[in-house]
């Protein structure tokens, strides 16, 4: 099931904002914004890779050895989790929480995700 209009539109909003705060060099807020994207994008599998591939390509340009590892982990079991309905909700999808850690959802996103 692809993801509904208003969803794709913040999830592609996220993955935007990110790439500017990045090109700021405002790393902090570049991540809040890859992480916001990972919790719109854990129902659906082809989201949920590519974000997963951008948190590891930042990883990768900060030379974040356990970034990498842990986003080469979530890169192989995002697509499967999310076709068997078992991404945890709320995950943030960093190497700095339990790849199966549910946490709170962020009102602002719970609201586009219960739409």
């Amino acid at each position: 099931m692809p993801m509904k209009p208003k969803l794709r539109a913040a999830f592609e909003a996220e993955l935007l904002e990110a790439l500017q705060s990045e090109a700021r060099q405002d790393s902090p807020s570049a991540w809040r914004h890859l992480e916001r994207a990972h919790v719109l994008s854990q129902a659906y599998a082809g989201p949920h890779v590519r974000v997963h591939c951008r948190m590891f390509a930042f990883g990768w340009r900060r030379r974040d050895m356990r970034e990498l590892a842990g986003q080469f982990a979530r890169i192989l079991v995002a697509g499967p989790g999310s076709w068997l309905g078992r991404a945890p909700l709320g995950n943030t999808g960093g190497a700095n929480v339990g790849i199966l850690t549910p946490m709170p959802i962020p009102d602002d996103l719970r609201v586009l995700l219960d739409a």
